[in-house]
Parts: C-alpha cells; sequence; structure tokens
C-alpha cells in the first residue's frame, strides 16, 4: 500500500507545475482524476507536452465544462474528492463555475490547490508570464550564471516545479491532513514567486550576514569558489567538484597535484588565479579519467553526466532512479520504507460515468 492510498484528487490539465504535481500525487498513491477538455469543447488549451511520462499513474477523463451535463457530473466527482488541483490564471475556475466557494459548498471537507506564477492576488496576478518571469521577480534567476554574462536560466525547475509543483503538494498534503482533523479543508494558493523566494532562503541569511556579494559569480555556492563548480576536461566533457569542507579540500588538491601552501582555500582575492590553475589541471585528462582517479576519495569530484548516461550509472540502475518502458524516466521519489513506487504507465480514458461510478 503506499502512502496516499485512498485518497482522491482532482487535476485540471494544464502544462507544467499542476501536471508535475498531479504526477507526484499520483506516484505517492493517491487516486488522480485528470480532467482534459474534450473535442466537443473545442482545442485544448495546451498541447500534450511530455505526456508519456508527466501523465502516468492517472487516468484522463474528458469534459466539456460548457455542457451543463458534464458541469454537473464534474461537480458530483469534487463532491467525493479530498483535493482539487487547478493552473489557470486567476479567475478562470471561478467563471467556469467552479471556483473555490462553489466546489467547498459541494465538499466541505475539500482542499482547493491552486498554483499560478504570480500568485492569486497581487499587482501583477493577472499578467501573463513564465518561469523564468517568476524567479526573476523573486531575485533567484539574479544569482544564477557567469559573471561577465547574462542571467542563465536554469530549465524550469526553480518556478515551475521546485518553488510551484513542489509547494503545491506540500500545500496540499498539509490541508489534507488538517482536514482529516477537523472535517474542513482550505484553500491553498501556490505562487512561484513566493515558491522560488522561498528557495533563496539560505542566501536571505547569508545575505543578512555580510556574506553573500551581488555580483553573480563571486560567491561560495555560484560558482565564485574554485572549489565549488565544474570544469571542463580534455574530451570537452565536465565533472563537478563540491569540496567545500576543508578536508574535502585537502582530498581534492592532493588529488590534483598541489599542496594547501600552493592553494589555499579561502583566500578569496587568489580565487581566479586558482579558478586558472585548476581549468589547466582538469583539462589534462579526459573526464572519466578524473572520475577514476577519485573514485573512493573524499574529493567530491563527479562526471556531469547526460539524461542518457544518467540512466546507465551503476549507482543509479543499483537503486533503480530510473526506470520505465519504452520511456526511460525518473523513477518516484522519494522512497518509503515497505514500499517500492514503481512507475505506473498512464491509464485509459475514462468517461464521466465510468469515473462517478469509480467514485461513488
Amino acid at each position: 500500500m503506499k502512502p496516499l492510498s485512498g485518497l482522491r484528487i482532482i487535476e485540471f490539465d494544464g502544462l507544467g507545475p499542476v501536471t508535475f504535481a498531479g504526477m507526484v500525487l499520483a506516484d505517492m498513491g493517491a487516486e488522480v482524476l485528470r480532467l482534459s477538455r474534450s473535442a466537443a469543447a473545442g482545442t485544448p488549451v495546451f498541447a500534450d507536452v511530455g505526456g508519456e511520462v508527466l501523465h502516468r499513474g492517472r487516468a484522463a477523463v474528458e469534459v466539456n465544462l460548457k455542457d451543463p451535463s458534464d458541469h454537473a457530473r464534474v461537480l458530483d466527482l469534487i463532491g467525493t474528492a479530498d483535493a482539487l488541483i487547478e493552473g489557470f490564471r486567476p479567475g478562470v475556475m471561478e467563471r467556469l463555475g467552479l471556483g473555490p466557494d462553489i466546489c467547498s459548498e459541494r465538499n466541505i471537507r475539500l482542499v482547493y490547490g491552486r498554483v499560478t506564477g504570480w500568485g492569486q492576488k497581487g499587482p501583477m496576478a493577472d499578467q501573463v508570464g513564465h518561469d523564468i518571469n517568476y524567479i526573476a521577480l523573486s531575485g533567484a534567476l539574479h544569482a544564477l550564471g557567469e559573471p561577465d554574462r547574462p542571467p542563465r536560466a536554469p530549465l524550469n525547475l526553480i518556478g515551475d516545479y521546485g518553488g510551484g509543483a513542489m509547494m503545491l503538494v506540500a500545500g496540499v498534503l498539509a490541508g489534507m491532513l488538517e482536514a482529516q482533523r477537523t472535517g474542513t479543508g482550505r484553500v491553498v494558493d501556490a505562487a512561484m514567486t513566493d515558491g522560488s523566494a522561498l528557495l533563496m532562503s539560505l542566501f536571505s541569511a547569508f545575505s543578512a550576514r555580510g556574506l553573500w556579494n551581488e555580483a553573480r559569480g563571486t560567491n561560495l555556492l555560484d560558482g565564485g569558489a574554485p572549489f565549488y563548480r565544474c570544469y571542463a576536461c580534455g574530451d570537452g566533457k565536465h565533472v563537478a567538484v563540491g569540496a567545500l569542507e576543508p578536508r574535502f579540500y585537502a582530498a581534492l588538491i592532493a588529488g590534483l597535484g598541489l599542496s594547501a601552501n600552493e592553494a589555499p582555500q579561502f583566500d578569496m582575492a587568489d580565487w581566479p588565479a586558482l579558478h586558472t590553475r585548476f581549468e589547466g589541471l582538469f583539462a589534462t585528462r579526459d573526464r572519466d579519467d578524473w572520475t577514476a582517479h577519485f573514485a573512493g576519495t573524499e574529493a567530491c569530484v563527479t562526471p556531469v553526466l547526460t539524461l542518457s548516461e544518467a540512466a546507465l550509472h551503476p549507482h543509479n540502475v543499483a537503486r533503480g532512479t530510473f526506470a520505465g518502458s519504452p520511456v526511460i524516466q525518473p523513477a518516484p521519489a522519494p522512497r518509503f520504507t515497505h514500499n517500492a513506487l514503481d512507475v505506473m504507465p498512464q491509464r485509459p480514458t475514462l468517461s464521466l460515468d465510468e469515473a462517478l461510478s469509480a467514485w461513488s
């Protein structure tokens, strides 16, 4: 039995964080129904991007919310659900007649999870945007990239998934726990600006202590430190170096054939020169040669793997970090004692009547 077995969640189909959140909740055992726009309702709002992975573990139910019969049956489904998640712009669900007030009248225990870029309220709440815009406003984007180049977008991991989907999952889980205790649900307002700002908490603390320089690429964890960054190797591939602690740093410089006197760790004035020296050393050997050289040491040197390489790495293979066939994909995480979270395939599309029957 999986941790969320027995819980029922309605997911209004979309792209980005709500889809990822639905996948995570389904991976953990929740019975998730993904309501998608039927052909009768017109062209889907979003293309089915990544659906072969992100739609795993749950069935789609095609609905036409302009049809009074479908609308009424969706409300019937909501009446038996523990939670609802949606990722539309503020006001869309209200205009569809499925806002929090109407849904809570039907089901007082319902946890109503909403994820947007700017949040449900605020001067920019109704503006369009994407992950890169949300993390730009939160202060996260400014810290990413090389010092002499524009900030570099970190895929859509910080805004969509970290600050959006995972905050939505945490909020919905907290809401469902509270509803079990009190009998009353809540509305969860997960804004990617809020969430990505929260992910920067450590750097806010550093800044308050004068330990964070807003000049990009000059700090301990942003590539400024020569012992915490990536280096190109002789074959054009890369290694990641994370030798933060003095003991680990000692192993790193020993492996590079240097002494502590030649390469003091925390002399920040010497960091640019040390960068250059490390670059020259790592360029003398291929990535896999360096990986073997540092294997078993405390230098914290690992290969930078492509997605296809990562799926074949012995550690990932042993843990089952990647799974699936024919599409190789990340396995569910985290792990739970006495419970394997296997990759579940996408389930067949159901009709509304079939979904209601299953949930009756």
